[in-house]
C-alpha cells in the first residue's frame, strides 16, 4: 500500500512538474513576471527568493504551481501601474503572447509523451506479423512432448488430410480445438530449417493452458534505430493524442447527460494501482504508463473547459477576435464553475474506482 502510494505520487509529480515548467520557461522566456515556482501544493513549508522569483516546497505532494504577475484581470485592476510593471504583467501580453505560455504546459507534457515512446521504439515493440511463433512451451504439455521450442515457427498444420497456411494464432487454436484428442502435424521453421512434428491436442486442458500447451504470438518486436524512433515516437504520439480525446469526448458527453461512468474509465485511485502495478514489472511498463499519462495530461488540458489551460485559451482567442477583453467577473465566475464540475468528475471517477476495487 505504501509503495503503491509513492510511486503514484512521484509519477504525478513528474508530470504535473513538467507541465509548470512549460509555463514557467516561456513565461520568463516571454518577459512575464514570475512571482513564484511552488513543488507541491500550498501551505508553504519554506521559500528561497531567487532573484524576483519565490522558488517553495510546500506540503501536499501533488506536483507544483506557477504564479505569475497579472495573471487575472481583477488582480490588477484598480492599481496603478508603472509602463514597466504593465509590461511584465500577463494579462498586458500581446494575444501571441499569452497563446505560447498557455500552450507551453501542454506542449512539454506531449513532448515528454513523444520522447518517451521514441524511447520505448529504440527498445522493441511489437508488430503484427503473418508468422506464428513460440514463445513458451509448458511442460509435460502435448507441445513438450513433440518436441516445440521457443522461437519455433508455425508455418502450416495437417490435420484429416487436409493442410491448413498458418498466419494468426486463432488459425492454431482454432484448429488445435476443433482436433482434441486426435493426432495432427505441425509443419515449423526453426533457425531456417524445415521440421515436423506430430502432436495430439488434449481434450481438457489444465487451467490457464491450451489444448497444445503452447503460448504463441502473430507478432515479432521490432526496434528502431535512434534516428528513425523520434519519427515513428511522433507519429504513434499523434495517433494516442487523437485516441485520448475522442475518448475524453465521449466520458465528457456522459458525464453532461448523466450516464454511469463506463468501468474502464480510470480515476485517481485506478491511475495509483496502475501505476503501482507497472513499476512491479519493471522500468519500461512504467515508463510506458508515464508516456500514456503524459500524453493524456497534455490532451486534458487543451480542451476548451473553464478552468483548464485550453479555457484560459479560449478567453484569450475570444479576445482577439473581438477586440474586447471577457468581464473579468464572468470570466472569473466561469473559472469557478469550470473547476466545480472538474472536482465534481473527479469525485465520480474516483467512487468508481472504489467501487470497482470492492467488486
Amino acid at each position: 500500500m505504501l509503495f503503491t502510494i509513492l510511486i503514484f505520487f512521484l509519477v504525478l509529480s513528474i508530470l504535473v512538474l513538467i507541465h509548470e515548467l512549460g509555463h514557467f520557461f516561456v513565461a520568463k522566456l516571454l518577459g512575464v513576471k514570475v512571482e513564484e515556482f511552488g513543488f507541491g501544493l500550498p501551505p508553504r513549508i519554506f521559500g528561497v527568493q531567487v532573484g524576483e522569483t519565490l522558488y517553495s516546497l510546500n506540503a501536499l505532494p501533488f506536483g507544483g504551481f506557477v504564479k505569475v504577475f497579472g495573471e487575472e484581470m481583477h488582480e490588477v485592476e484598480g492599481h496603478q501601474l508603472s509602463t514597466a510593471e504593465k509590461s511584465r504583467s500577463f494579462v498586458h501580453k500581446k494575444p501571441w503572447q499569452k497563446i505560447s505560455v498557455l500552450v507551453a504546459g501542454v506542449a512539454l507534457n506531449f513532448v515528454l509523451g513523444w520522447f518517451i515512446v521514441s524511447y520505448l521504439f529504440t527498445r522493441g515493440v511489437p508488430v503484427p506479423s503473418d508468422t506464428v511463433r513460440v514463445l513458451e512451451v509448458s511442460p509435460d504439455s502435448p507441445a513438450q512432448v513433440a518436441g516445440l521450442q521457443k522461437n519455433d515457427s508455425i508455418v502450416r498444420v495437417i490435420a484429416n488430410g487436409k493442410t491448413s497456411l498458418i498466419k494468426q494464432t486463432e488459425d492454431v487454436s482454432t484448429i488445435a480445438a476443433r482436433e482434441a484428442g486426435k493426432e495432427i502435424l505441425l509443419i515449423i521453421n526453426r533457425n531456417g530449417t524445415t521440421l515436423k512434428k506430430s502432436i495430439t491436442p488434449r481434450k481438457n486442458p489444465p487451467k490457464g493452458q491450451g489444448a497444445l500447451g503452447v503460448a504463441i504470438s502473430s507478432y515479432t518486436i521490432k526496434k528502431y534505430t535512434p534516428l528513425e524512433a523520434p519519427f515513428y515516437g511522433l507519429i504513434e504520439s499523434a495517433k494516442i493524442t487523437g485516441v485520448i480525446g475522442k475518448e475524453l469526448g465521449r466520458m465528457a458527453l456522459g458525464f453532461i447527460t448523466l450516464q454511469k461512468p463506463r468501468g474502464d474509465i480510470a480515476g485517481p485511485v485506478g491511475i495509483a494501482q496502475l501505476t503501482s502495478e507497472a513499476a512491479r514489472q519493471g522500468l519500461d511498463p512504467l515508463l510506458q504508463l508515464i508516456g500514456l499519462l503524459s500524453l493524456n495530461l497534455a490532451v486534458l488540458n487543451i480542451l476548451p473547459f473553464p478552468a483548464l489551460d485550453g479555457g484560459r485559451l479560449m478567453f484569450v482567442l475570444y479576445e482577439t477576435v473581438t477586440k474586447r477583453r471577457m468581464n473579468p467577473k464572468i470570466e472569473q465566475r466561469l473559472n469557478y464553475a469550470g473547476f466545480a464540475l472538474l472536482i465534481s468528475l473527479l469525485i465520480l471517477v474516483t467512487i468508481n474506482d472504489i467501487i470497482r476495487l470492492i467488486r
